[in-house]
């Protein structure tokens, strides 16, 4: 019997435009495998406001426009300019605000750890965290009509 083939992956090309906000946050995946995924978040102001941590992801964020103020749990603050990142390893605590005069524009980059199944987001107290919710403070995004980054 013959055995099964799979094809071989391929790459993916992807896109940075994305609208710029009057209001509020958005989060577009732009590639995901199972070990990564590359997300592009655009913040009108605010930002991840709830302290939180992913225990099963190391995460990159590189600001691409505007300016972020990352605070950790002990409330040491960090500011990431344009064209800088900053990286959190899973298990790091974090919440960050845009604190720029424009749009914060981010790309994501995570990194799995598949052997993990449980929650994936949590506050410091062990409970889940969702990035939508409420006590993360998310405000959906309002696109201003004909304006985009990168395009």
């Amino acid at each position: 019997m013959a055995a099964a083939t799979k094809a071989p992956p391929k790459a993916e090309v992807f896109s940075l435009k994305t609208p710029y906000l009057s209001e509020g946050r958005t989060t577009e995946f732009l590639a995901r495998t199972d070990l990564m995924s590359v997300a592009i978040k655009v913040y009108s102001e605010g930002g991840e406001n709830a302290l939180h941590t992913h225990l099963h992801e190391d995460h990159a964020f590189i600001v691409l426009e505007g300016e972020a103020t990352f605070w950790d749990r002990p409330g040491n603050e960090t500011v990431v300019s344009r064209y800088q990142g900053i990286s959190l390893p899973r298990g790091a605590f974090y919440y960050f605000k845009s604190t720029g005069d424009t749009n914060l524009v981010l790309l994501r980059v995570g990194a799995n750890d598949t052997s993990w199944h449980g929650e994936t987001r949590i506050d410091p107290d062990g409970k889940p965290l969702p990035g939508h919710s409420e006590a993360n403070k998310h405000i959906e995004g309002v696109p201003v009509p004909g304006m985009f980054f990168g395009a």
